[in-house]
Order: C-alpha cells, then sequence, then structure tokens
C-alpha cells in the first residue's frame, strides 16, 4: 500500500527512518511487515477488574485479522479505573479524569510511534468513551471492540449483577438480611469475565458505538466469555484495511446525525445517564455542538423498549439471546426514528446493517415493538429549573413516581451521605442533596451508586429524592438527580440549599425548582464561598484546573474547533 499519505511513512519509508527501523526489526519485523500499514491495537487490559481481564486474549485475536488482511498489528496499553471498585471512597475522584488520561495517552501513543488507524478496545465505564475519544480526536480509520459484558450471577434462583450487592449492603444496614447472607450474594455475583451485566454504563456505550456506527454490527453483543466472541474479533481486525483503503474516517461516520441515533438508543434501552456526559466529549473531539440539553431533547421523544436493569427485568446476556441490539435499532429504524443514512465502519449506512434483522418469533419481553412501547418517552429525561439552569438528568426506566416535593437534606459530600443513609439518619420525603461533587469540586464528579444502591436496599429509592452536581451510576435506580448544573463550586444553586428548603422536582414536565426567589438566591450567593477540596497537586489538581462543565461534557481541552491539524493528515 502507497504510504505517501500514512503517518508511519516517518518511521518506515526512506533512509531517514533507518533507526526507527532497527527499533521495530528488534521486535521480530520483517521488512515486508515495516512496509505495510503500522495498526494500533489500543486495549485498557488490566487486573484491576473483570470488565478488562478478557481484553488481552480478545486483542491477540484482532492482531492475528490485522495481519491477515494485509496490516502490521502493533499492540498497547492503557489505564482504567473500575467504577465497582473505585466506588463509594476517594477512588472515585479518580474515575471520570481517567477518560480523559485514556484518551490522552492512546493519542500520544499513537501520534508518537506515527500509527496509521487503530483498533479501541475497551471493557469498563470511563474506557469505551476515552478509547472513542481518542478515534474522533486522531481521525484516522478505525474500529471500536467492546470487550462484551459479564454473565449474570445466580442465588436464589434469581440472576444477580454487581448491582444487588450494593442493595444488599443497603439491606445488611437494614437488617433485612446478616452478613452470612450478604457474603453470599457478594460471592455469586460475579462469576467470570466482563463488564457489569445491566444496562449500565458500559453496556450503554457499548450500544452508543454501534448505533453511532463506530462499531461492527453485533460485535458488542456477546458475553466476554462466549465462543462467538473470537470470530468478531478477527472481524474487527480485518476491518481496519479496507477502512484505510477507502480513506473512511470516524469524523465522517459520527456525525451530529450519527450521535442523534446514539442518543436514541440510549434512551430506548433505559440506558446509563452516563452517556448524557460522554455523549457531548465524544462530540467535542469531533467539532460537533451536542451538551446535555441536545441529548435529553433526543431522549424526551424516543420511545423506551428495552426492558433492561436496572429499571427492568433483563441482563445484556438477555438481549444478546434474543438477537442483541441490532432488535431495538431495527425497531427505532421501523419506527422512523433513527436517521438510516448515516454511514458505519462497514462501509455501508446504518439502515443497510441491519436490513435483514428481523423481530423475534419467540415469544419474549426483553424487547418491546415499537408500536407497541414500554413507554412512549425515553427510559431517561433531562432537567432544568432555577436550581439547574445548565441542566440535569434523570433516569425514569422502572419508576412509578415521576413528581416529588420535599425538604432538602444537604450534605457537603458523599461519605458524610452514605454514612447518614447506613444510619438511617433521614426522613420518608426528603431530598437528599449531595454537593461539592461536580467535575471541578469533586474534583472528578464522582459516582453515587453506594449511597443509592443502599437507599433502594432499605425500600426508599422512591421514598426520598436525591440530587448531586455528582453524578450517578449507570446501575442506579430510584429518583436520583444527577449532573446539577452549575455545580457547587462554580456557584450554581445547588451550593446554595440549606436544610428544610424546598425542593420540587417534576420529571413528566421536566422541571427541578428550590423553592426560593432570584433575590433570596443572590442574597445568599453573595456570601457564598466555594469549599476547598484536598487535591491541590498532582493528577487531580490538573484535571480541577482544566475541566469544564457537566453539561458540555466535562471536557479538558478546546477540542476540534480549534484544530489548525489533524493527526491523520500530518
Amino acid at each position: 500500500m502507497d504510504k505517501s499519505r500514512l503517518p508511519s511513512r516517518y518511521v518506515t519509508v526512506g533512509p531517514k527512518a533507518a533507526a526507527a527501523r532497527a527499533m521495530l526489526h528488534a521486535m521480530g519485523l520483517t521488512d515486508e511487515d515495516i512496509a505495510k500499514p503500522l495498526v494500533g491495537v489500543a486495549t485498557c487490559w488490566n487486573e484491576s477488574a473483570p470488565c478488562n481481564i478478557a481484553l488481552n486474549a480478545q486483542a491477540e485475536i484482532v492482531k492475528r485479522g490485522v495481519s491477515a488482511s494485509g496490516g502490521t498489528p502493533r499492540m498497547f496499553t492503557t489505564i482504567t479505573v473500575t467504577d465497582g471498585i473505585a466506588m463509594g471512597h476517594a477512588g472515585m475522584f479518580s474515575s471520570l479524569p481517567s477518560r480523559e488520561v485514556i484518551a490522552d495517552s492512546v493519542e500520544l501513543s499513537m501520534r508518537g510511534h506515527a500509527y496509521d488507524a487503530m483498533v479501541g478496545m475497551a471493557g469498563c465505564d470511563k474506557s469505551l468513551p476515552g478509547m472513542m475519544m481518542a478515534m474522533l480526536r486522531l481521525n484516522v480509520p478505525s474500529v471500536f471492540l467492546y470487550g462484551g459484558t459479564i454473565l449474570p450471577g445466580r442465588y436464589k434462583d434469581r440472576d444477580l449483577t454487581i448491582v444487588d450487592v450494593y442493595e444488599a449492603v443497603g439491606k445488611n444496614a437494614a437488617g433485612e438480611i446478616d452478613d452470612k447472607e450478604l457474603h453470599a450474594i457478594e460471592c455469586a455475583a460475579c462469576p467470570n469475565a466482563g463488564a457489569c451485566g445491566g444496562q449500565f454504563t458500559a453496556n450503554t456505550m457499548a450500544c452508543v458505538a454501534e448505533a453511532i456506527g463506530l462499531a461492527l454490527p453485533g460485535s458488542g453483543d456477546p458475553p466476554a466469555e462466549n465462543d462467538a466472541r473470537a470470530a468478531h474479533c478477527e472481524n474487527v481486525g480485518r476491518a481496519i484495511m479496507p477502512l484505510l483503503q477507502s480513506g473512511l474516517r470516524p469524523r465522517a461516520i459520527a456525525t451530529r446525525k450519527a450521535f442523534e441515533n446514539a442518543a436514541m438508543v440510549v434512551s430506548a434501552t433505559g440506558g446509563s445517564t452516563n452517556a448524557a456526559l460522554h455523549l457531548p466529549a465524544m462530540a467535542h473531539e469531533a467539532g460537533i455542538d451536542f451538551d446535555l440539553n441536545a441529548v435529553c431533547e433526543i431522549f424526551r421523544r424516543t420511545p423506551y423498549i428495552a426492558n433492561l436493569k436496572p429499571g427492568g427485568k433483563y441482563v445484556m446476556r438477555d438481549l444478546y439471546e434474543i438477537g442483541g441490539i441490532a432488535v431495538v435499532i431495527k425497531e427505532l429504524l421501523k419506527g422512523g426514528y433513527l436517521h438510516g443514512d448515516c454511514m458505519t465502519v462497514t462501509g455501508k449506512t446504518i439502515e443497510e446493517n441491519y436490513a435483514r434483522t428481523e423481530f423475534p418469533a419467540q415469544k419474549q419481553d426483553v424487547v418491546y415493538e415499537i408500536k407497541n412501547p414500554i413507554s412512549p418517552t425515553g427510559g431517561v429525561v433531562g432537567l432544568q429549573g432555577n436550581l439547574a439552569p445548565d441542566g440535569a438528568i434523570v433516569k425514569v426506566a422502572g419508576l412509578k413516581k415521576l413528581k416529588f416535593t420535599g425538604p432538602a437534606r444537604v450534605f457537603e459530600k458523599e461519605e458524610d451521605a452514605l454514612a447518614a443513609v447506613l444510619e438511617r439518619k433521614y426522613n420518608e420525603g426528603d431530598v437528599i442533596v449531595i454537593r461539592n461533587e461536580g467535575p471541578r469540586g469533586g474534583p472528578g464528579m464522582r459516582e453515587m451508586l453506594s449511597t443509592t444502591a443502599a437507599l433502594a436496599g432499605q425500600g426508599m429509592g422512591e421514598k426520598v429524592a436525591l440530587i448531586t452536581d455528582g453524578r450517578f451510576s449507570g446501575g442506579t435506580r430510584g429518583l436520583c438527580i444527577g449532573h446539577v448544573g452549575p455545580e457547587a463550586a462554580m456557584g450554581g444553586a445547588i451550593g446554595l440549599i440549606r436544610d428544610g428548603d424546598i425542593i420540587t422536582i417534576d420529571a413528566e414536565a421536566g422541571t427541578i425548582d428550590v423553592d426560593l426567589s432570584t433575590a433570596d438566591l443572590n442574597a445568599r450567593r453573595e456570601q457564598f464561598k466555594p469549599r476547598a477540596n484536598n487535591y491541590q497537586s498532582g493528577a487531580l489538581w490538573k484535571h480541577a484546573q482544566q475541566v469544564g462543565p457537566a453539561h458540555k461534557g466535562a471536557v479538558t481541552h478546546p477540542g476540534a474547533k480549534t484544530e489548525t491539524h489533524v493527526y491523520a493528515d500530518i
């Protein structure tokens, strides 16, 4: 293949590249290997969590596919911070910043070694958007591959996910189960490799990858430990060379309409509220304006049709067994919701990719037909009001109560709120407020699954409300409002609330307000002083200096709009 316009010409062609070629020869590459396009196979493999543990073996199969199609694969890894282990303590401050580190480190490795194309492999919440952000930033021909979901655990004849463990902690604190049963649930919940099994953040973003066109159809569906995954891995490797030959790049695929498609699939599946953080960040890498409110506008008009946990009954394995995310996509196409003309990494449009997909013939209630949805509007909705002028978000899938009014019970950080919940130091009807947890104020915008799951485990998920300028796990259920903006650290109204202030949430009307006048809020703002955090040096300090607001994706650099060059064209 002619390398005259490929980045790898700088390290493989001509006398000036002799030293670089010497380094490549040292790793066993032949002259023939070096003459081929160099394909970066970026993985998030590590031994930090089951989400990523299978990625190394999968990457070896991807490499075989790259080689078979005429490329030379070069595998490298990046970090992850796994929320299931980081949750509920100071480790969670590192979670969202890890998304930026993943994108940055992949960018630097691709640039530094002059790779021509990329396969991005990820298995855990922030690694999926982080990897896709790098693809869009670099704009080299790229394919995304999800490492796959974990299989459900089994306990007392019911499926378990990691969220059941968090909720069991709440039941244990309430005296409903003893320590022995808690330990039994803990040991049964996660039986093997793969990401958390419900329609939590990892599975939500895997669906996004396919809906937006950056992943091969069906490649994210098989569980991590499923024999079908090997064929998908090889196909992903083989897909790279046709993209290099055609010149089809990520930004030609991930257009504004493609982002709208992705948001529709999130809403139709009752996906994670974190998608409203990650989609704007991905769009930012492509120079597209697509903020929280734009995402929520799509959510508002998309039917909810997939009966998945935490709001529904089933896990991702069950969706795979009835046809996968293709069934949801085809129903949305059938209903006229998706933009069918959007291009994908197959070189075909999304409508062409799913032309032969049929609704399951067998009786099932995992996915409902578009003409008979679970609800006519999405499983996730946006809120705005004097408490959240920049917006907020709530997952309503599975909720019976969409309106709530109650007195504020204010906590300055998550640990204080969690302790109060576990000790039952709150009242039914309270609106629990956790502030100073935003992108800048945390820093790092922590998830609150430990607290929300404890409430659910105590049977209080819809008897109290919870609002925060932080965020929630994809596994959160109950009336939990996140991404409240502006955050407290920026002088937002959430930082001005006092115990007893009356807060009203209306997820039907899309509003969230505190019963205070503009004059009242302004008077309090004059006396307001941001709370100092403990991170005054290091990576978290750096993140706090750079990070932008949540409604724009909590990004840390100016994005594609200020570019003077694109890496793919160096």
